[in-house]
């Protein structure tokens, strides 16, 4: 069986480093965590909604996004990432560009400094928290889009500021 994995891993690879056994354990997280919330949703009796409301799904994708970008590459959430990367520098307002450390934190570097991989898991546990708490969630969530809002605006005046002063 060893074997066969090991063939497998050299032919999906085609000579490059991937660390498939990381991806496979990242995948029986993501499933373990994925269960554990729709047990703990089942568990309160709370009915699932019939679809979600358009409201709903916008603050969701919002707060999702923000969250995202905040732990996959703030400069403030960086401890949180340190063990699993290395900085590389700047990389945007607020931002920072880090690689994944390798071996046994390379995977789990690089779902931490992906934003898309990021959004994931966020996505999941803002749906699962707004069955469970909805109150709560979508308090939090108006939040965190409020965030986002006002990251747009910063970048809005900034421009405008720059065309202004350059014209």
């Amino acid at each position: 069986m060893a074997d066969l994995l090991g063939r497998v891993r050299r032919t999906y690879a085609g000579g490059a480093d991937r660390p498939l056994g990381g991806y496979a354990a990242a995948l029986t997280a993501f499933g373990t965590y994925t269960a554990a919330w729709a047990i703990a949703v089942r568990r309160s009796g709370r009915p699932l909604p019939e679809r979600p409301e358009p409201w709903d799904l916008a603050l969701t994708a919002v707060a999702t996004f923000r969250l995202s970008r905040l732990l996959s590459k703030g400069t403030v959430t960086s401890p949180l990432r340190a063990p699993f990367t290395r900085y590389e520098g700047p990389e945007g307002p607020a931002e920072v560009g880090e690689e994944p450390r390798h071996g046994r934190r390379e995977t789990v570097g690089e779902l931490l400094t992906c934003p898309f991989c990021m959004s994931v898991w966020i996505g999941t546990t803002l749906t699962a928290s707004r069955v469970l708490w909805p109150r709560a969630t979508r308090t939090a969530m108006s939040a965190v889009a409020a965030v986002a809002g006002s990251d747009a605006l910063q970048f809005a005046y900034t421009a405008m500021s720059e065309k202004v002063t350059k014209d």
